[in-house]
């Protein structure tokens, strides 16, 4: 970072300071990457009952935010250039673009692994990555400044470098705010989640369910199910081990909260995801018309 910001310097070139620039943001995202990793892991307490998990998921947002921020800085600086096209040194703007080139080449290999497992993490790969595209580009620009003289190239790598950065953090920040506006897991299926569930017998419908991820890695579940008012204490609680084994071993749910009803009376929480109309309806209508559940509606 620091031989770009000198080599950007001396050189007048935009697209090693722009990269210089970015390599500071790189530097900073993993460092907010890991501060976020340590406190996440720290115990629940009474004030905050899941702990710090969510600061995983807003440390990736700075970082995706940071990003477009600094493509739109990158932006902003080639838009003088292009009016107002300076000299450039393309020899050493190309040997320091090398230099930042083999660095990233490293550093993005060191990540790849732990990126697949932690959002958090992927973000700090996106910007090295990012910032590794940025330094082909540099390495590009200065072959052409240093053979051809062109120096309109740099403000335009620098462009490229602003895209690629919005480009390549488009996704993050998709996934980001997915989990921040707790939208059900892309690998959970609620509406075979919950016909699994009413396959257990003693289970008449799932009025109520809420899936969504706290923090990548960690999905929480809540429903509450309506169960035939007939069973025993036994069976009670062996219709309540099967849900809770469908939830954790089929689809890796990590924390469950089951509320088991006997009718809907005086519940208020009638969040079915249009699951009653798609496939329960009827089954629902005909369990209300069950002789104890008038019983119990009417006493």
């Amino acid at each position: 970072m620091f031989a770009e910001v000198a080599g950007g310097l001396l050189s007048g070139s935009l697209a090693l300071i722009a990269d210089a620039g970015h390599m500071l943001t790189d530097a900073a995202s993993i460092g907010l990457a890991l501060g976020a990793l340590h406190f996440s892991s720290r115990a629940a307490s009474a004030e905050r009952t899941f702990g710090f998990r969510r600061l995983e998921i807003l440390a990736a947002l700075i970082n995706a935010l940071t990003l477009w921020l600094i493509a739109g800085w990158v932006a902003y600086e080639a838009y003088h250039r292009f009016r107002d096209v300076p000299e450039v040194e393309g020899g050493l703007m190309l040997a320091v673009g090398s230099i930042g080139l083999v660095v990233n080449i490293v550093a993005a290999w060191i990540l790849h692994g732990s990126a697949e497992h932690s959002v958090n993490v992927e973000g700090a790969f996106q910007h090295v990555m990012a910032d590794l595209l940025g330094s082909v580009g540099v390495v590009v620009s200065g072959i052409l400044v240093w053979a051809f003289g062109w120096s309109l190239a740099d403000p335009i790598i620098s462009v490229v470098i602003g895209a690629l950065i919005v480009l390549s953090t488009w996704h993050l920040l998709g996934k980001v705010i997915h989990i921040l506006l707790e939208g059900v897991p892309e690998h959970i299926d609620v509406y075979r989640l919950c016909h699994e569930m009413e396959e257990v017998e003693g289970v008449v419908v799932i009025h109520d369910i809420h899936v969504w991820s706290l923090a990548p890695g960690y999905d929480v579940m809540t429903a509450h199910i309506i169960v035939d008012p007939g069973l025993d204490t036994d069976g009670v609680a062996n219709v309540q081990r099967k849900l809770r084994r469908i939830a954790t071993g089929d689809y890796g749910i990590d924390h469950i909260t089951i509320q088991l009803e006997t009718s809907p009376d005086g519940c208020t929480e009638q969040d079915h995801v249009d699951h009653l109309h798609a496939r329960s309806s009827s089954e629902y209508a005909a369990f209300l018309k069950f002789p104890l559940m008038k019983e119990r509606k009417h006493g």
